[in-house]
């Protein structure tokens, strides 16, 4: 359960105090980490026989010998060097650290295995919060589900950095979905949606610094008791992919603002072929020359003025209408109107769903 290297470190900072030299073997009497060259398998069908003994601690070949328990079975021995009552006592000791540090790390797991499976409701009501009461975790608390991706460098530790970021793991959980994506459950002060805001910018902005990694940061909604906690996950996961859609120039994508899109990504892709095919006639949104585009974003970007549309365009008022009236032949949609306009901002954003899908799909094959 514990890492080789953190045992190792642990013995290192013994010996520096101590000067006396330690050894950690496994419940088969492998050396897991030692400060000392000195061979063991000389002795180690003594050691085997301790291991299997009834005592808890002996003495031979000049060093002391203690067990480590884990429920009952012998997870560890550590032995020191020395046979006199300060070895004895130093030993001691040791094998109180490395008690600790097994208690520490198996609370971790089992807070972490907790909330793999409270996000992926595999729990049923009445073992959430009995778990929940054994592993100390508050249940009625404000929380918010934070989902982070990192797609440009495999080697950016967001888990690390974000523990930095948030270092009370009693109150906050972190956990890796793979080497590029990480769950972050937030406990919240409030629930206000600004306090959640700046959070992701927090989070964005560090994550980019540190990692050095194009980093995307999705934000479920508040909940306030541990069964709603998956809720969260699940609207941080819609906000993920629909971002990737529909806000591909932002990093940050919140469910609860996520608007039109997100019903847009429910739909069944039949019905938005035949909505397509009706507006367009046959045509795609990728046939319209970029020039148009461009015209069409940004006169919805500004409300339908087509003063200030062909303001910030830098161009004539009638280059404006021109251009206008040059869709509206194509189409038989007229942007100036309001409702013909809502027609063509949802064909823009179906057909990027569409294309998202197609993307995914020929991606499996």
């Amino acid at each position: 359960m514990i890492s080789n290297q953190i045992l190792q470190n642990t013995l290192e900072g013994l010996k520096s105090i101590t000067r006396r030299e330690f050894t950690i073997l496994d419940a088969e009497a492998k050396v897991v980490a030692t400060t000392t060259f000195t061979p063991v398998g000389e002795y180690m069908k003594e050691v085997e026989s301790f291991i299997i003994s009834h005592a808890d601690s002996q003495e031979m070949q000049g060093c002391h010998y203690f067990k480590i328990y884990e429920e009952y079975l012998v997870e560890y021995v550590i032995s020191v060097s020395g046979s006199d009552d300060e070895a004895y006592k130093l030993g001691k000791l040791g094998a109180f650290q490395i008690k600790n540090l097994l208690v520490a790390y198996k609370e971790r797991f089992d807070k972490d295995n907790f909330v793999k499976n409270l996000l992926l409701d595999n729990l049923l009501l009445v073992d959430i919060y009995s778990r929940a009461k054994k592993l100390h975790i508050d249940n009625n608390v404000a929380r918010v589900v934070f989902l982070l991706e990192a797609y440009d460098n495999k080697d950016a530790n967001i888990s690390d950095i974000l523990r930095n970021i948030f270092p009370d793991k009693s109150v906050d959980f972190i956990t890796a979905v793979d080497e590029k994506n990480v769950i972050l459950v937030k406990q919240v002060d409030s629930k206000s949606e600004e306090e959640v805001e700046l959070l992701a910018k927090t989070i964005y902005d560090t994550l980019s610094t540190e990692a050095m990694s194009a980093v995307s940061v999705a934000v479920g909604t508040i909940v306030n008791d541990l069964k709603d906690v998956s809720n969260s996950y699940k609207e941080a996961s819609m906000a993920l992919e629909v971002g990737k859609i529909f806000n591909s120039e932002g990093h940050i994508s919140t469910y609860s603002k996520l608007g039109i899109g997100r019903i847009i990504y429910q739909l069944p892709l039949p019905l938005c072929k035949m909505f397509i095919q009706e507006v367009l006639k046959g045509k795609k949104i990728a046939q319209l020359d970029e020039e148009t585009l461009t015209t069409v974003n940004k006169f919805f970007e500004n409300s339908l003025n087509v003063s200030e549309t062909s303001r910030q365009l830098y161009i004539h008022r009638n280059t404006l209408v021109y251009r206008l009236d040059k869709l509206l032949k194509m189409t038989g949609l007229d942007l100036r109107k309001f409702d013909d306009a809502i027609i063509f901002k949802i064909t823009i954003m179906v057909s990027q769903y569409m294309e998202h899908m197609e993307r995914q799909n020929s991606g499996r094959l």
